[in-house]
């Protein structure tokens, strides 16, 4: 990702408030990484991305690496306090293509080795097309994997804590490996689970038919199996829709909801009326 791409004249240093491990010790390290700014020119919403900016050097002679992370908390801050906000990151490493060699995520490395009271730099917030609707009247289908989860966690919270009274429907299709990598929803972090009590409030989880051979969660099958659920709420004129996750995420969904339609162009002329309303919305990653 190259820095010149986004404006960091404004940059923000972050304290580093806690870091909790999310995720049980058998499976993919994911931190939940509360921050501190208390500068009243740091401001976001929900759907908004923050870059963290990890000092050098670095290869090919970059003195700093950048890397967005969706911010996980709603507007009024983590548990109320404007100040602070989380990050959902999982340690990361890659494949190198021509040596073969696993070398480790600069920025997911870099954070999830930060301690309390460590500092960082960050920039932003950024992007303003991926929030959800004010009016309560309206439904809310949100579709995600792996820590796509933490911009939906924002939704929820401000759904449910601002607007104390939502009224339209609210659902989650949400996948991972395996239960213990249900972000938010497992053993070690249930947050996602204070709002199973809502009655507008529904979530369906997708898991790997094999996670000990690391497939990955079938979503797709998830949602057809829940096809009339689904549907329904897309060709609904009040439900507003967010895909967050992996890229391939709208590829996957795009087929499945062309069979749903009934026809490919079917499903194209639907989805640009959506887009067109501005009813549709994506933040993905590779």
């Amino acid at each position: 990702m190259n820095l010149s791409e986004y404006n960091t004249d404004r940059i923000f240093t972050a304290d580093v408030v806690s870091s909790e491990r999310i995720t049980d010790e058998a499976t993919a390290e994911v931190r939940h990484i509360v921050l501190r700014i208390v500068d009243p020119a740091f401001q976001f919403i929900e759907g908004q991305s923050i870059a963290v900016l990890v000092p050098g050097p670095h290869p090919f002679g970059n003195d700093c690496h950048i890397r967005l992370y969706s911010i996980a908390s709603p507007r009024d801050g983590e548990a109320g306090n404007f100040t602070q906000f989380s990050l959902c990151v999982r340690r990361c490493s890659y494949i190198d293509d021509v040596s073969g060699e696993r070398y480790p995520g600069i920025a997911s490395n870099f954070l999830c080795d930060r301690q309390p009271g460590d500092q960082i730099e960050v920039s932003g917030p950024y992007g303003r097309q991926f929030h959800p609707p004010r009016d309560t009247t309206k439904n809310v289908l949100m579709i995600g994997v792996g820590t796509g989860i933490a911009p939906f966690r924002a939704f929820m919270k401000f759904l449910y804590r601002e607007q104390t009274k939502w009224q339209g429907k609210v659902r989650l299709f949400y996948g991972g490996k395996s239960g213990m990598d249900m972000l938010y929803m497992n053993d070690k972090n249930s947050d996602i689970a204070n709002y199973y009590d809502k009655e507008t409030f529904q979530a369906f989880e997708a898991l790997s038919p094999r996670p000990h051979f690391d497939e990955p969660a079938q979503i797709e099958r998830t949602i057809k199996e829940n096809a009339g659920e689904v549907w329904s709420l897309i060709e609904d004129p009040n439900t507003y829709v967010y895909l967050s996750g992996l890229s391939k995420l709208e590829a996957k969904l795009d087929k499945i909801l062309a069979e749903l339609a009934g026809s490919e162009e079917a499903w194209k002329t639907h989805k640009l009326s959506l887009l067109n309303d501005g009813r549709w919305a994506t933040l993905f990653y590779e």
